[in-house]
């Protein structure tokens, strides 16, 4: 893998975004504590246990009562899996621990959804990977309970390399969503993980994504699903911080009947680029395939949609449906769109949709003339131009995104 990164060049538009990133000058690996995973929060080191309570982690594992894993690092370094999701059958524990104790089932699914040589970062997680989340539901259980996990980067010059494996087999239902956080550093910090999910005849994966990342974060994350018959893999990503993002989660629709889905939020402020998007890859009749992505771009921010639809002409009864919204709040925002469309056959059904708007100045008078600020107004706007979106997260994700949004439109303005 390692020789793969090295010899795989930099995609063109990923060298114009990353000049001056050093691959050299980079903590690839950082043991946040000597005593590895503990169960039981107050045993966790009081540094790292002050930071997670500045993020409401207890707290949100005390109200969702679910299975908890959080990184520090580059090492989970807290695991809590509730007694009756065991008692189900339902393995969910750290990539490490996986390794050791199911490895017939490690071997089996991982790199077959995401090779190494699959592109260049992919290649870098496979060399170097440590953390991140494993999960396998038996056939038939339904997981009724989202199960989560909290990424934290707290070094500087570091990179996390989690590798995430989540496998539902044959009409099983999981639904998982993870936080992402870092402080603000001088230096660049990398984040490059791969996630592969795995939905079996008629499974059903949710995958959720919340991510805050400081300035200074470039995001490089590989995140693809396979679809066996009559499966379903739904993302759902909200993209927040980092200087650059660049994130294109996919499905492979690989049996009749399945079903792929891609609900996107981006938000770029100043010196930031959300590059960002989807995949859909059809590779079996009566496949269904669904991308909605929205993003804002404030200040001189930058967002980017870059999506991938492929039926090849052997297909029949196949649909995609493509829906990209951008919101521009200042004369110096940027969007772009970059949709790659590839439909062949007769037999099949693309649909494809793009606007760009401008918050309307009548709009935020009106709401100054109710009593509200300027900023208040945006922060509203910019919020009902998501809320179609941001209904679909769960309730303390959605008051997340929220509180979020009017973070990053405080200032915005004037």
């Amino acid at each position: 893998s390692l020789n793969v990164f090295e010899k795989k060049p930099m995609l063109p538009w990923f060298a114009a975004n990353m000049p001056d990133i050093d691959f050299d000058d980079i903590y690839y690996y950082i043991k946040p504590t000597s005593g590895g995973v503990v169960d039981e929060w107050e045993a966790l080191p009081d540094k790292i246990k002050q930071t997670y309570e500045k993020l409401g982690i207890p707290e949100a594992e005390r109200k969702y009562l679910a299975g908890v894993t959080s990184q520090y690092d580059s090492e989970v370094v807290y695991h809590k899996n509730r007694e009756d999701l065991e008692a189900q059958g339902i393995l969910f524990c750290d990539m490490d621990t996986a390794l050791r104790e199911y490895p017939e089932i490690v071997k089996q699914y991982f790199g077959t959804v995401i090779p190494p040589a699959d592109n260049k970062f992919a290649a870098l997680n496979s060399s170097v990977w440590s953390g991140g989340s494993f999960i396998y539901v038996p056939p038939g259980v339904e997981c009724e309970m989202p199960l989560q996990a909290y990424f934290r980067i707290n070094s500087e010059s570091a990179g996390q390399f989690e590798r995430t494996l989540i496998i539902a087999d044959e009409g099983s239902e999981v639904t998982y969503m993870e936080g992402c956080t870092a402080p603000k550093f001088s230096t660049s910090t990398l984040h490059s993980a791969v996630v592969e999910l795995v939905a079996l005849k008629g499974a059903k994966i949710q995958y959720i994504t919340v991510q805050n990342w400081a300035p200074n974060v470039y995001n490089l994350v590989t995140k693809r699903g396979v679809a066996h018959e009559e499966a379903e893999i739904k993302w759902i990503d909200c993209n927040i911080g980092s200087r650059l993002t660049m994130k294109y989660p996919g499905v492979v629709l690989k049996g009749r009947k399945a079903r792929g889905e891609v609900i996107s939020i981006a938000l770029a402020n100043d010196g930031q680029h959300q590059d960002t998007g989807a995949k859909m890859i059809h590779a079996a009749d009566d496949t269904t395939s669904n991308i909605i992505a929205k993003s804002i771009s404030v200040g001189a921010g930058r967002s980017t949609y870059r999506g991938l639809v492929h039926i090849p002409k052997t297909l029949r009864n196949c649909r995609n449906n493509t829906e990209c919204d951008a919101l521009l709040i200042n004369p110096n925002s940027r969007t772009d769109t970059y949709p790659a469309i590839t439909v062949r056959g007769d037999r099949n059904s693309v649909q494809h949709e793009a606007s760009v708007s401008k918050v309307s100045e009548e709009q935020i008078f009106y709401m100054q003339q109710r009593g509200l600020t300027e900023g208040q107004a945006m922060s509203l706007a910019v919020n009902g131009f998501i809320n179609d979106l941001a209904r679909q997260f769960p309730m303390e994700y959605s008051v997340e995104l929220k509180r979020l949004i009017d973070l990053e439109m405080e200032g915005s303005v004037g």
